[in-house]
């Protein structure tokens, strides 16, 4: 106990590195007020030695607080919770037969699956239950947590009102020491509750600016052998403002749906003849994939990676060594061959490390960099599958980097410059995490002070900016991962950078040091792209279908002003592509205003309009794909212009 402290008395550390002085069992609310009434009015949660908790919790001597107020990053989370519970509270009075599932938050919202047997819930009703969810809302319900203290007599109780659903999670979590919420009124009186850990808000005053948004159907549990029940999407923000905004951002995300623009654009499909998640890349993205893929290989050509190529199935006795069909066994694709198991590879990591074992090593090779575009195989459920997003065969840009410990830090310095410079290039921003150890890790806790210590190093020398997110590291080693952000302020995954002391002691890695011991090596595994798939997914959302032109599949499109015109348009053509331009002529018998809307609405950069007069200078008149200017130029020069953007990897027009 702190010395300061006594039994009346609490010491509490705040994030600015003071403390509190505070009355025995004081809770976050009066820590709150014990700082100002000010921000006792607008806090809604507290963090505990990192844990995300009700602003009534109870606080400890030595406790580390933080207040979470109205805007916070982590007070979304606790909004949209709390509301998925009232959406829940307002169905069953709706319905009375309705009986809830799951009711969690998510990115933006939150969704809440019921089952109701004699009901099938429309859009209209939708607007109607969100009228009831304000009023409710309004009624400044407070939330008060109770532990259940008699499992079997709650669950006796949940299964004679049929609520089954809770009564499953209920015995699942038995013995996590279960909880229960309550709605309570003015008076004290229990409203409505469900079985939950939280945390809440303090009260449904908070809560004003919320939609619903769609009803669809969804399995218990995410498995299809269970029931089927509705789901019910919503969002809420802390007021209109943000509410509007995020709607706007939703619509822009509808426009800009890869998937959507795949069909518009001609750019892949998927076809149930041939299977769920397995995409066919037509011309137009096969181009942009290649022009990836080449770009993908200068750079690591210049940053001192070496390219291998390694089979796509390997018998499952490698699988028991890596430890992969003891931890993704259900997610592989298994084939017999001559009465041997052979697998369809998840990853490929351990074909890298067969490599790497194939010869003895020593320090003085290290670091050994290893690169492949390597297609995959995972057995994704049916429902999780999603365009680009989520696939069952996919090409991971995949990397290892087998080092000494004292060349670590410099290495993991080496991948995050080639991550900064590629996601410049691409003109996607960028964030940082470095994820620690998990509660069911492996190796000695000496490797992973290490490794962390490492991570932090590299980061912090380079003067990068990142956060810890506590806990989340593989089993195997802690990562570095780099969440991007597009050009409408979405996140998504990127990059990563995991150590990996799994693999070297499976496979018995080792290397002869300067004193001729064997040593294990550093393994690193990084990927920076993730996917082919995934960054031709964030690539399209990101530009709306708009590549920058070194990525366009069209670059040019050369428009006749009539067809007398087609033959002198044709040989600017040829020209263009003996200069590694994508160009075609438009020779359908369409008016030209026509044809330079099409060529915008496909996104081809740029349109090279060829009449009588452009013919008789030798000149074109170029239009870029945003811009209904028109620029004359002698062919000469726009050959010239275009092929400097395209060398530059430029985001921009040259006619800017």
């Amino acid at each position: 106990m702190n010395s300061k402290a006594t039994a009346e008395s609490l010491t509490i550390k705040l994030p600015d590195g003071s403390t509190k002085e505070l009355g025995a069992k004081s809770t976050g609310l009066d820590l709150a007020k014990a700082i100002s009434s000010s921000l006792a009015k607008k806090s809604i949660a507290i963090e505990v030695n990192g844990d995300l908790l009700d602003l009534s919790t109870a606080l400890n001597d030595g406790d580390e607080v933080k207040i979470v107020t109205v805007g916070d990053k982590k007070s979304y989370e606790v909004l949209r919770h709390t509301t998925s519970h009232i959406l829940a509270a307002v169905v069953q009075k709706k319905y009375p037969n309705a009986k809830v599932g799951v009711g969690p938050a998510t990115e933006n919202g939150f969704f809440y699956d019921f089952r109701i047997d004699d009901y099938k819930i429309t859009d209209e009703d939708l607007l109607e239950i969100e009228k009831e969810m304000k009023k409710f809302a309004s009624g400044a319900y407070t939330l008060q947590r109770e532990f259940i203290a008699d499992v079997d007599t709650r669950l006796k109780e949940f299964r004679a009102i049929g609520e089954n659903y809770k009564a499953e999670l209920l015995e699942e979590h038995r013995d996590d020491n279960p909880s229960e919420y309550f709605f309570l009124d003015n008076n004290g009186g229990k409203v409505w509750s469900d079985f939950c850990r939280g945390p809440h808000l303090p009260s449904t005053k908070f809560i004003k600016s919320v939609k619903l948004t769609t009803v669809s159907g969804a399995y218990w549990r995410g498995d299809e052998a269970k029931d089927v029940m509705q789901r019910v999407y919503g969002t809420v923000w802390w007021n209109d403002e943000e509410l509007e905004q995020h709607m706007k951002r939703k619509e822009e995300a509808e426009k800009r749906d890869h998937r959507r623009l795949a069909r518009t654009m001609d750019l892949f499909s998927i076809h149930e003849e041939a299977g769920a998640g397995l995409i066919h890349w037509h011309s137009k993205l096969a181009t942009v994939r290649m022009e990836l893929e080449d770009f993908w290989k200068k750079e690591h050509r210049k940053a001192g990676y070496e390219f291998v190529v390694t089979p796509h199935i390997a018998k499952t006795e490698l699988w028991d060594i890596s430890g992969h069909n003891s931890f993704y066994k259900d997610n592989m694709y298994s084939l017999q061959v001559d009465d041997q198991e052979y697998i369809l590879k998840p990853m490929n990591c351990p074909f890298h490390v067969l490599i790497f074992k194939d010869k003895k090593h020593s320090y003085r090779e290290l670091p050994v960099r290893m690169a492949e575009m390597g297609t995959v195989y995972r057995n994704e459920a049916s429902g999780a599958v999603h365009g680009l997003a989520r696939v069952r065969g996919f090409t991971q840009d995949d990397a290892h980097i087998f080092c000494t410990r004292q060349q670590y830090v410099e290495e993991i310095q080496g991948v995050y410059k080639l991550v900064e410079k590629i996601y410049g290039i691409l003109g996607l921003e960028f964030t940082v995490e470095v994820s620690t150890k998990p509660e069911k890790a492996i190796g000695d806790d000496s490797l992973w002070e290490f490794a962390e210590a490492g991570l932090k190093q590299a980061l912090n020398e380079l003067g990068a900016t990142y956060d810890i997110n506590a806990g989340d590291g593989a089993f195997y080693g802690p990562k570095i991962d780099f969440q991007l952000k597009d050009a409408i302020g979405r996140v998504w995954q990127g990059a990563t950078i995991q150590l990996d002391f799994n693999l070297p002691e499976r496979f018995d890695l080792t290397y002869n040091t300067a004193d001729n011991e064997t040593e294990r090596p550093v393994m690193i595994h990084r990927a920076i792209f993730g996917s082919i798939e995934r960054i031709c997914m964030v690539l399209i959302e990101h530009f709306a279908g708009a590549f920058p032109t070194w990525l366009a599949a069209d670059q040019v499109m050369l428009v006749p002003v009539a067809d007398k015109h087609n033959a002198a348009a044709q040989k600017i053509a040829d020209e263009l592509i003996d200069n590694d331009i994508r160009a075609k002529v438009d020779t359908r018998a369409e008016r030209m205003n026509y044809k330079i809307r099409d060529a915008q609405e496909k996104q081809i950069p740029y349109m090279l309009v060829i009449g009588d007069q452009e013919i008789e200078n030798n000149e074109v008149s170029v239009r870029y794909r945003r811009d209904n200017k028109q620029k004359t130029m002698p062919v000469s020069e726009f050959i010239l212009q275009i092929r400097e953007e395209i060398k530059k990897r430029s985001l921009d027009s040259f006619l800017d």
